[in-house]
């Protein structure tokens, strides 16, 4: 199982915003855009694919934590697949500091589930990573400010 989960902000991504500028007026007003580095309100999307299925989409207003991952990713999704597929089951996670906690290699040990190896700075090969990078930039109408437009 491929799993990802990316943050999407309910303001506009300036990211994408190119202003032509005389040298040396790069921090007057008329050239800056303001800009929100996940501070804002957004929500959090987590999913995951195996074998022509998918997990259903969890979202959250929150920051992800190690207790979270478990109690919900794991618990109320990886688990459910593990179960299905039996011992041929390998799970792939990023390297992000919730899903490297403690409480999340206890639980991935004691559900007999093995996390597949994946090398630091890697997201390209995550085939779950290009399902966000075709998201609009207000993926799942986000705009509304709810939760019930995106799952």
């Amino acid at each position: 199982m491929f799993s990802d989960e990316s943050r999407f902000s309910l303001q506009s991504d300036s990211r994408r915003t190119f202003i032509w500028r005389a040298p040396g007026t790069r921090y007057h007003q008329e050239n800056t855009t303001e800009r929100h580095r996940y501070g804002g309100a957004g929500w959090l999307v987590w999913g995951g694919i195996i074998l022509g299925s998918r997990t259903d989409l969890h979202v959250q207003s929150v920051t992800m934590t190690g207790h979270i991952y478990r109690d919900v990713i794991l618990e109320q999704h990886v688990r459910l697949f593990r179960g299905a597929m039996g011992a041929e089951f390998l799970f792939m996670d990023d390297n992000a500091r919730p899903h490297r906690a403690n409480i999340v290699d206890e639980c991935l040990q004691s559900e007999d589930i093995t996390r597949m190896d994946w090398p630091a700075y890697s997201p390209d090969l995550n085939p779950v990573e290009h399902v966000w990078d075709m998201s609009p930039s207000t993926p799942f109408h986000l705009s509304t400010g709810t939760s019930e437009g995106i799952a």
